[in-house]
């Protein structure tokens, strides 16, 4: 089979075109003829072994694909690795169906990028109707999905942050009621004159650094920022607890393999309500670009540019 392989760690440049042997699937697996394979930030973190769950080599990236079983279901699969590719394999509790009408582009982007903001305004901000939402990244993966969240459970205000006037115009079409520039010189003030001079409910951020500093000091009393990434590759200032003690603020962490660990199906309950609500047209993914496998040093260097929107993925026929 055709695949994506990596023999050494760094940068888009690791990422080879080759033949490999196709995968053997174990008695407790399921193999999926993959027809398209979804593109992560993550995925450049694990080329470059910087990521939360360690690499080990030789490898081929890739946490997600929508294809198909032998028997003919239509599904997405989350996967430990080996996702770019033509075949992988998949524990069966971590394959879902598609129901008609999802096409695979969208039911990737529900996938990780959907639940990932499901999980995050559900479970880490525990969003309340009415309350203020700023979406750092607004055009990205989960940052167009969030923003549409958001506004479908009854945010009060959606306050979304990109870094062009094209990325902001399109969370505003998202739904978002305001676009800050993500490049302002002071997120706090930016943000505070976003809402109308008052501090902020919750803050999804996935950027580190300075933007995630700035935020939290953004917060309201009984505000929550819930923090899933690091794009800028800059740690943000260790979080001081006399000071959200100060301020009655939290700050969350979330990663979403650790959603698997918690009672319940949370992670399926999750993926069937994202699928009901895009059938039933509350929201919708963003194509962000199809690639083929031969492309996938591209798409690597679109998403480390900062330069992508929504979901893109790899088309394994070329």
């Amino acid at each position: 089979m055709r695949a994506v392989h990596v023999t050494e760690f760094g940068g888009p440049e690791v990422l080879q075109h080759v033949e490999l042997p196709d995968p053997e699937p174990g008695p407790d697996q399921v193999l999926v003829e993959v027809e398209h394979a979804g593109v992560n930030y993550a995925d450049t973190h694990q080329a470059e072994n910087s990521y939360l769950a360690p690499s080990s080599l030789p490898l081929v990236p890739g946490g997600e694909v929508a294809g198909r079983t032998p028997d003919g279901r239509r599904v997405v699969a989350l996967l430990d690795g080996g996702g770019y590719a033509q075949r992988a394999v998949a524990a069966p509790g971590r394959v879902f169906d598609v129901p008609d009408g999802v096409d695979n582009v969208t039911a990737l982007a529900m996938l990780v990028q959907g639940t990932t903001a499901w999980v995050l305004l559900r479970r880490n901000a525990h969003l309340e109707p009415g309350e203020s939402v700023v979406v750092h990244a607004a055009a990205g993966g989960v940052g167009s999905i969030a923003v549409q969240l958001a506004k479908a459970w009854g945010a009060g205000r959606v306050i979304a942050t990109a870094s062009s006037e094209e990325k902001r115009e399109l969370a505003l079409g998202l739904g978002a009621d305001v676009a800050v520039d993500s490049r302002a010189e002071d997120m706090t003030t930016a943000l505070r004159e976003a809402n109308g001079g008052s501090r902020v409910d919750v803050v999804l951020d996935m950027t580190g650094g300075r933007i995630t500093d700035e935020s939290v000091a953004a917060l309201a009393p009984f505000g929550r920022l819930a923090f899933f990434g690091m794009a800028s590759r800059r740690p943000p200032q260790p979080v001081q607890l006399p000071s959200l003690l100060k301020h009655s603020t939290s700050v969350s962490g979330m990663w979403l393999p650790h959603v698997f660990r918690l009672p319940g199906n949370v992670f399926g309950t999750a993926l069937a309500e994202l699928f009901d609500l895009v059938r039933d047209g509350r929201i919708r993914a963003v194509p962000g670009g199809e690639y083929g496998l031969t492309e996938a040093r591209e798409a690597h260097e679109a998403l480390r540019a900062r330069g992508t929107v929504g979901k893109l993925v790899l088309d394994t026929s070329r």
